[in-house]
């Protein structure tokens, strides 16, 4: 794909079409998570995973055109985000418990043995990708955005300058400093500034997850990293795929998106958005969108 990327248009989402149950929240191991329910009631379901330091606000002009295009769209504020779902312990935070509650949500939609497309950017493509891996019946198609196959990851530390690029997970190791600095000095603001958010993004930024409250519990998905078992990793996808990856990220290498089809055994398509930094759902929309409905409407 070589157009640029479009603006984000102005308008906002469509308010949901249909008289049937829409999902507010769902609950999980004592956990009440928010969503955000829009579109045709009987469309296909296409889950919406955010990732750091973002809540599901970011896919506000993704939906509308899934919308549009007679998909359902269910976005949740994950674990560490809704304000009901906030537990203070690293371990709590592990993929497998992340997964786990978006398994939830999909039993919420479509029933025990139902199945929806998933959709991720940056962390929640971490988890779209552990669903895909460990919960693939659930699944009929999958958009990673931004972030590869976990051990297309690893393997990119070896080919490429990953590990220089993920300096900032080794600094929210740290207790309390990333919280300070977060929170009070606008260091942590300047860093997303640097990645390329916008002044828009910031102000959600700052508004949802740090006057909310939220940054200290977002933090504990990279805290809980070292306790995540490294063999769940290795697990092959056998989901119909699509990596979108934009050649301007500062977090991600090419290597690792470009090379996570070695890792799917199914269809997989590679799409490299040029010119759009690495916060593709809210700067690129128009291009993400288009991305998607030719990967859910190919199953």
């Amino acid at each position: 794909m070589t157009e640029p990327p479009n603006e984000a248009p102005s308008q906002a989402p469509d308010e949901p079409t249909g008289s049937e149950h829409r999902i507010t929240s769902v609950s999980r191991a004592g956990l009440t998570f928010d969503v955000h329910d829009s579109g045709p009631a009987d469309g296909e379901v296409v889950v919406l995973l955010h990732g750091f330091p973002e809540r599901a606000t970011c896919w506000t002009y993704v939906a509308p055109q899934l919308n549009a295009a007679g998909y359902r769209t269910l976005a949740m504020d994950q674990r560490g985000y809704s304000r009901g779902a906030r537990p203070t312990r690293r371990r709590d935070y592990r993929t497998g418990e992340l997964a786990r509650d978006v398994v939830a949500l999909i039993d919420a939609a479509v029933g025990p043995d139902g199945t929806v497309h998933l959709v991720g950017h940056d962390w929640g493509a971490i988890v779209a990708w552990s669903l895909a891996q460990h919960h693939g019946l659930r699944l009929r198609s999958l958009t990673a955005v931004s972030v590869p196959h976990p051990q297309a990851f690893v393997s990119a530390v070896k080919h490429s300058p990953q590990l220089l690029r993920s300096w900032y997970m080794g600094f929210f190791q740290l207790p309390v400093l990333p919280e300070l600095l977060g929170a009070h000095t606008g260091r942590v603001e300047a860093m997303l500034a640097s990645a390329g958010m916008t002044e828009g993004d910031l102000a959600r930024y700052r508004r949802e997850v740090v006057e909310d409250g939220a940054l200290p519990t977002a933090l504990n998905w990279y805290r809980a990293l070292p306790l995540t078992d490294p063999r769940s990793a290795r697990a092959r996808v056998r989901v119909p795929t699509t990596m979108v990856w934009s050649d301007g990220d500062t977090a991600i290498d090419r290597w690792g998106p470009a090379n996570s089809g070695r890792w799917v055994d199914a269809p997989f398509t590679y799409v490299e958005l040029p010119g759009v930094t690495h916060w593709i759902p809210s700067q690129a929309p128009d291009l993400l969108a288009s991305v998607i409905l030719e990967r859910v409407g190919a199953q």
